[in-house]
């Protein structure tokens, strides 16, 4: 089994100060909480910005300012810029910062339902950001909110625009869409093609019981206050005490931690 690969997922689109004052949101508060994330184990950032009124964005120059933050600090972490439809609507929007040249930036398959909205991503839209990925040599995170989002990445990979190993995220606990469930969790699983690479986002109150779940299955785990703002009930949580706390199980059983280096061979990130 290999070793557990952490993602931090730090700010996301809906955690607000008023909901939680653990949620990062400026450049400098972003970067600080990835270090420390960083300095107890987690390997790669999932990455979301916000403008200087804290509203979620996809523009460039905000990602830019986490970037140069990030630089400042020398942290070797992986960086993946999210191109959810939450922050920009346009195709050319959402792919604004790739012109950054992540290691790697999420890819939503398929459209759903989210709480309030839809989550749109149309063929034409999807082409697009999986090829201008593609050319710019960043690896995609299939992000799947349900089962049909898995073929859609298949078909992709079959016209050349995603490149094995396929590295999938399975979103489960958003309201809309596929429920936080075992069944599920195994299902999904079992519908991966061979090869692939996958990490389990969970929200809501199953996240503990799934991520246990899904290390011992080989899987990799996504924390983070952008999937969880409760760390137990009524308890707010820190994105360090998420990271800390799969830490503690990944070491009671048995599972190494993957280090950012470790994790580019899993993920067969270039370079």
């Amino acid at each position: 089994m290999e070793k557990l690969i952490i993602t931090i997922a730090p700010t996301g689109n809906v955690p607000t100060k008023a909901m939680t004052p653990h949620v990062p949101v400026t450049a400098a508060e972003i970067a600080a909480d990835i270090v420390t994330c960083h300095q107890a184990g987690a390997a790669v950032a999932h990455i979301h910005a916000r403008d200087h009124a804290g509203l979620p964005t996809a523009g460039l120059e905000c990602f830019r300012e986490i970037w140069q933050a990030l630089d400042q600090t020398g942290c070797p972490v992986i960086r993946q810029i999210s191109t959810g439809a939450r922050a920009g609507n346009s195709a050319e929007a959402r792919a604004e910062a790739l012109s950054l040249d992540p290691e790697s930036a999420s890819l939503t398959t398929g459209s759903t339902n989210f709480p309030n909205k839809a989550n749109l991503n149309d063929p034409d839209l999807i082409h697009f950001l999986a090829q201008t990925m593609h050319e710019r040599n960043i690896k995609p995170e299939i992000e799947i909110f349900d089962l049909a989002m898995i073929n859609n990445a298949v078909e992709l990979q079959k016209k050349g625009l995603l490149a094995s190993p396929l590295q999938f995220n399975l979103v489960m606990g958003v309201k809309g869409a596929i429920p936080a469930t075992a069944k599920n969790l195994f299902f999904l699983v079992d519908s991966l093609p061979p090869g692939s690479v996958w990490t389990l986002s969970a929200i809501g109150p199953q996240h503990l019981p799934l991520s246990m779940i899904a290390m011992a299955l080989g899987g990799h785990i996504r924390v983070g206050v952008e999937d969880n703002i409760y760390y137990s009930k009524g308890v707010l949580a820190t994105n360090i005490m998420l990271v800390e706390r799969i830490v503690a199980l990944a070491k009671a059983m048995g599972r190494e931690l993957a280090s950012p280096a470790e994790a580019r061979r899993i993920l067969g990130l270039a370079g």
